[in-house]
């Protein structure tokens, strides 16, 4: 392989890493082949994510994600994935599965985990573990409409992110920089996104 980093698509590789096995459980020939396809055709980067949510009743919602478009084209899962939302019986659920906002919390987790073992494998790093402890602080008194003061969602996001792996510290810390830069799910927590709320036909 051409001696250049895939840092996603940033050329700056210092060392051969051979794309002949996967790393991290990452295909290192696909994540090349990706890249090259992007940075020839733009267009193949332009995504559409969507959700299905249908509520039970109580607290209770079932999500269904079963396509997206991409990569030029419409794309079907393998399958349809289910997502079951509820809140805890604290909050007058029926802890039928997580809350939206610890949902967020596993998004964002899973994001993070995502960028860290695709951007390792791409910098020739093999990582042993890899786990994240998320913690959100969230005040209810906006949600039950006692407060104008106090902001609806979570007033701070705190992640905490353990990893073994044979890299050096600068190594790592390189590394979490570069995916703390280039995370969606991180992006998305940090900085507003315009969202548009419609009331369409009945259910």
């Amino acid at each position: 392989m051409r001696d250049r980093v895939i840092a996603f698509g940033t050329v700056e590789r210092s060392h051969d890493v051979s794309t002949t096995s996967p790393r991290n459980g990452v295909n290192l020939d696909q994540l090349v082949q990706t890249v090259e396809a992007v940075q020839q055709n733009p267009a193949i980067a332009q995504f559409q994510f969507r959700t299905t949510s249908r509520w039970e009743g109580g607290g209770r919602s079932v999500t269904t994600i079963s396509s997206f478009s991409g990569a030029v084209g419409e794309q079907q899962h393998d399958r349809t994935h289910t997502l079951i939302g509820d809140e805890p019986h604290v909050l007058l659920g029926t802890d039928a599965g997580p809350n939206a906002v610890e949902t967020v919390l596993a998004g964002l987790a899973s994001c993070l985990a995502v960028g860290v073992a695709y951007n390792a494998a791409a910098q020739g790093i093999d990582l042993t573990a890899l786990e994240f402890d998320v913690e959100g602080d969230l005040d209810l008194h906006a949600f039950l409409g006692l407060s104008d003061d106090v902001r609806p969602g979570f007033q701070n996001i705190r992640v905490h992110c353990r990893v073994k792996s044979e890299a050096s510290k600068d190594q790592l810390s390189q590394l979490f920089d570069y995916v703390q830069r280039t995370s969606p799910v991180l992006d998305i927590v940090r900085n507003p996104v315009p969202v548009s709320l419609d009331l369409v036909d009945e259910a």
